[in-house]
């Protein structure tokens, strides 16, 4: 669990409010993080604050926020200069509008947040505004400051209470047409498709978070276990298929499903008794004498 929300406040749905706080949903998890070392020495550098022209050395913390007007000439900001411009949604989150779930493409949802009680006054509040937004299956829009900036939140229920999600704004998201062009008006023959969609049925199946393992990562630790054990490590790649479109779709297509229906039969099989590993019949054998 986080050490501390990183938002405290209240939650309103017109006159109705009550004290709630964000968490974050994602944890920092045991990710393999390098340090910059000088090859030479082998020690760890050390990453300096310097001032841009006389090369003097400073503190961060006192240093101040900058914001360019002209080239090489910055408008210096306090934190009172910050702090006058604060609006509504940095102690409350106002619920604007409710919207459909659906209707909020993915593309748009950044950060995810818990939004939980916060303490034990209210809590009847929540509870009675998580049901009705999970029993209308609606998406509450509101606003909330994060590190100074506000930002639009999609609020949903889930079960056990609400989530916030971050909101991107259009101006944020690339022009799809711009890098998909027409790809999706291509004449299609319906026969491939109806194949398509039988291979896509084949193989739906439940969403399982453990699909989502970073293979890179996993492969990254192993190259360093490896190298600190000093032993080697296969690094070969599987075969990159062609990238002509020289194929026979239709073929490609029936030869799938005619594997998916191999499969999955196979998987629903009981497994056979398992025979003895290899490894373990090996070491019943006599020992080979030396000579």
């Amino acid at each position: 669990m986080p050490a501390r929300p990183i938002w405290r406040g209240h939650l309103r749905l017109a006159l109705v409010s009550c004290p709630v706080a964000l968490w974050n949903a994602k944890h920092e998890r045991a990710a393999i993080r390098f340090n910059l070392i000088n090859p030479k020495t082998g020690h760890r550098i050390r990453m300096m604050t310097v001032d841009g022209d006389t090369n003097e050395e400073l503190q961060r913390r006192d240093l101040r926020k900058g914001y360019e007007f002209r080239k090489d000439q910055f408008l210096v900001l306090t934190d009172e200069d910050f702090d006058s411009v604060k609006v509504e949604s940095s102690s409350v989150i106002a619920i604007e509008k409710f919207v459909e779930i659906d209707s909020i493409d993915p593309i748009y949802y950044a950060s995810s947040y818990y939004l939980a009680p916060d303490g034990d006054a209210g809590r009847d509040v929540y509870a009675v505004l998580r049901e009705a937004i999970a029993e209308t299956a609606r998406v509450a829009l509101a606003r909330v400051v994060i590190g100074q900036r506000e930002r639009t939140i999609a609020v949903r229920a889930v079960p056990g209470g609400l989530v916030a999600h971050t909101l991107d704004e259009e101006r944020d998201i690339n022009d799809a047409k711009s890098i998909l062009g027409d790809a999706a008006e291509m004449k299609t023959d319906p026969e491939m498709v109806q194949l398509a969609k039988q291979l896509i049925e084949r193989q739906t199946t439940q969403y399982d978070p453990s699909d989502l393992e970073d293979r890179y990562e996993t492969r990254l630790r192993a190259m360093i276990d490896a190298k600190l054990k000093g032993e080697g490590i296969d690094i070969s790649e599987p075969e990159e298929p062609e990238r002509s479109n020289v194929i026979d779709l239709m073929a490609a297509l029936k030869k799938s499903l005619g594997e998916a229906a191999e499969a999955k039969p196979a998987a629903a099989k009981k497994p056979a008794k398992a025979s003895r590993p290899a490894a373990a019949q090996t070491a019943t054998k006599a020992p080979r004498k030396r000579a």
